[in-house]
């Protein structure tokens, strides 16, 4: 699945990095604790989160991800975009529920890797 089907799907607001949508993504997570997604988060391309703070562009950089979507129409803040556009990341908004977001991008075929312990 490409970012651009992901926003499309949740009928997602582009933020920055609009030129990356056509990236190729195979897993996504929806968590709002960066803990977890540092312990637990392997291989996951697409976070889904309400947290809105630049400890999550810094957690999805460390982890290698391709693209953030906040949910519940959350905003992050211009220096929060910079920090994301210079990495490349893409960050999108949706009014979805966290829930309801991954759901639909479940249900349409990106899954989630298997916790690797």
């Amino acid at each position: 699945m490409t970012i651009r089907e992901i926003r499309d799907l949740l009928d997602a607001k582009v933020l920055c990095s609009e030129e990356n949508l056509d990236q190729e993504v195979h897993s996504a997570c929806g968590c709002d604790l960066m803990s977890d997604v540092l312990a637990y988060v392997k291989d996951q391309a697409v976070l889904l989160t309400g947290l809105v703070n630049p400890q999550v562009i810094r957690t999805a950089e460390m982890m290698d991800m391709a693209c953030i979507v906040f949910v519940r129409s959350k905003m992050p803040t211009d220096d929060m975009l910079d920090l994301a556009d210079k990495s490349g990341l893409v960050i999108m908004s949706c009014d979805k529920r966290l829930y309801e977001a991954c759901g639909i991008i479940y249900s349409n075929g990106l899954n989630s890797n298997a916790v690797k312990k």
